[in-house]
């Protein structure tokens, strides 16, 4: 794998010359949308395929991986463009297997998403994932489970191989986080008793395979409640063979001050819950300043402490798969960030003729641009270089892998420093 920086001068033909590829190879893995118009500063990665195969007819998917001594899943992952069409299609190529320089070992990827997702989209990024969380489950203060439509995104899941978690989180009327809702719950026995049976019945019912919690802004005053409830709950499903799993906000140390931390206590949910998610992302976020949304120095600080309190081997690091766009200047209370996936910040540049910049610290891009307001923005996104530096982290700090929010649009940079750099596990 290869990551080249666009610099003043190249063209697509010209990077693929350099690297000894074709063009069409670079447009098809990099997915491009500008491949005529390439940006100053833009990410496009190289990659060598090693062996291919040309579909005939009457070929199958599972035939041309037994072949090759490789698996379905393997071939997905290197073609993702085959959720696009309907079966395989004599003519096309496939790559079997690319050229990799370093395997770093193997890796654990919970995505999550939301029962809206386009269909498309999680059949070209089902091939990559271990979990697909599905979000969420809203509970009444009495513990009644609140029914969403889930049913055919389980199905997938497990037609792709890949395990479904429920996802549990304290809900409201407009979907925001209510910790009045998981207060009610938790100081009602009765309603946890009623809220873990349901739950236990839903996952045996719709066949997932475990549960997520994803409670934030709990309580301080409910600190130990909470951790009596992921313990109710484990209690109930880990005899059934389900794996209950715990999203964590990002602390850096144990006395971290704010109504998203006081409640999450790293090394008791840590020594609990069969993983845990840390969610290292959101410091630029909606309403805050413009910044990355997940820079490399404060995930950093996270994941030191995370592995001082909890078994590096129950963490999965927290990737943001977004990008926010901020009109300028910022104004506290009153600007409200953009946001847009990763491709489609790409496409905002090129629509505006950007120069792309890269922040060292946060290992991050951005740009500014001029909207026709005559209003300036910056826009902070991902690119492979960014992708490239979070996923180093995983082995470097002894992580189980990564938890991604969200997985409603597809990335596929991020999926090729992936499958280069690991081994992704499949339960």
């Amino acid at each position: 794998m290869e990551i080249h920086v666009v610099q003043p001068g190249d063209t697509l033909t010209s990077i693929a010359a350099q690297y000894g590829v074709t063009r069409e190879r670079l447009i098809v893995d990099n997915e491009l949308p500008n491949p005529d118009n390439l940006l100053v500063g833009q990410s496009i990665i190289a990659l060598t395929p090693e062996v291919t195969h040309t579909v005939v007819e009457g070929d199958t998917l599972y035939q041309i991986a037994n072949q090759y001594g490789v698996t379905p899943t393997q071939i997905l992952q290197n073609n993702p463009w085959l959720a696009n069409q309907e079966g395989l299609i004599p003519g096309d190529n496939l790559v079997i297997r690319f050229q990799r320089d370093e395997v770093l070992g193997n890796i654990i990827i919970n995505g999550y998403a939301y029962t809206f997702i386009d269909r498309t989209v999680l059949r070209k990024t089902l091939p990559f994932l271990t979990y697909l969380s599905v979000f969420t489950y809203g509970f009444t203060p009495e513990g009644e489970l609140n029914t969403i439509d889930d049913e055919e995104l389980i199905q997938l899941a497990l037609d792709y191989g890949v395990a479904p978690l429920m996802v549990l989180a304290p809900m409201d009327a407009s979907g925001s986080f209510s910790n009045e809702i998981a207060h009610q719950m938790f100081i009602n026995p009765e309603a946890q008793d009623r809220l873990v049976n349901n739950i236990l019945a839903n996952i045996q019912t719709k066949g997932y395979q475990g549960l997520d919690i994803d409670f934030e802004f709990v309580l301080p005053e409910d600190r130990q409640l909470f951790i009596d409830f992921i313990s109710r709950a484990k209690a109930k499903l880990e005899p059934e063979g389900y794996i209950v799993t715990v999203a964590l906000a990002p602390k850096t140390s144990a006395g971290q001050v704010g109504l998203l931390y006081q409640a999450h206590d790293y090394p008791v949910i840590g020594g609990i819950a069969d993983k845990v998610l840390l969610m290292t992302y959101e410091w630029g976020y909606t309403f805050g300043p413009p910044m990355a949304t997940a820079p490399l120095n404060s995930v950093r600080r996270v994941l030191e402490y995370g592995i001082s309190e909890i078994d590096p081997d129950k963490i999965l690091m927290g990737i943001p798969n977004y990008a926010y766009d901020w009109a300028l200047p910022f104004v506290r209370g009153e600007t409200k960030a953009e946001s847009l996936s990763n491709v489609a910040a790409l496409e905002r540049g090129v629509e505006n003729g950007v120069t792309i910049q890269f922040d060292e610290d946060s290992q991050t891009p951005f740009y500014y641009y001029t909207a026709p307001d005559s209003r300036e923005h910056v826009v902070w996104f991902e690119d492979a270089r960014s992708m490239n530096a979070k996923y180093r982290l995983i082995p470097e700090y002894g992580l189980s892998g990564s938890g991604i929010w969200q997985i409603m649009n597809f990335f596929p940079q991020s999926w090729i420093v992936v499958t280069q750099l690991f081994n992704i596990t499949k339960v």
